[in-house]
């Protein structure tokens, strides 16, 4: 196996006839039992039961590949194409970085959004129920506050690459380089 196994993390072996087994529970399952345990939050790895290749991020593109064709889809377009221009791009690793960030950003205030939510409901979380009042009431606010922080940090990133630019300005300034005239070869 590639990768090690980590403690208490549900190993899942696919085998070449595209079937998914779970070691904890000695049966074959499917994307929507995988789906239920990303949505139960259980740790887990799908490994090649041949080669023991770590697959698990191929088996959660494939998950999203699905709910994106049903229903309401999360990504438009013009935004999956944007994601694709950053493969193989400088920027690649920062985009995910950023990516990454921004999701976790939102995790966190809807988790801080639920841990407020308690006192409401006699100490109970939202339902599902609840959360879709709450966001039919409360979604423009909620999707102005998310404007405002992405044109924040949109503004930050350029403000952070012109400073970059004129570091790297500044501090190759200073060695006699020729200018070369693209014209000329």
């Amino acid at each position: 196996m590639t990768s090690a196994k980590k403690s208490g993390e549900r190993l899942i072996k696919k085998y070449p006839n595209r079937r998914l087994y779970d070691t904890q529970t000695s049966s074959y399952i499917t994307l929507t039992d995988v789906k239920q345990l990303v949505l139960d939050d259980e740790e887990f790895a799908v490994v090649d039961a041949k080669n023991g290749d770590d697959l698990t991020r191929s088996i959660l593109l494939q998950i999203i590949l699905e709910e994106e064709s049903h229903g309401a889809p999360m990504f438009s377009s013009a935004a999956l194409s944007q994601i694709i221009r950053y493969y193989g791009h400088a920027m690649q690793g920062m985009m995910g970085s950023y990516l990454e960030k921004n999701i976790q950003a939102f995790i966190d205030i809807q988790n801080k959004l639920t841990e407020n939510s308690k006192g409401f409901y006699e100490g109970k979380p939202f339902s599902p129920e609840m959360w879709a009042q709450f966001m039919n009431v409360q979604g423009p606010m909620m999707q102005g506050m998310m404007s405002n922080y992405i044109e924040q940090s949109k503004t930050l990133f350029v403000q952070m690459q012109e400073q970059m630019q004129s570091q790297t300005k500044n501090m190759f300034g200073t060695f006699p380089f020729v200018p070369t005239d693209p014209t000329k070869k």
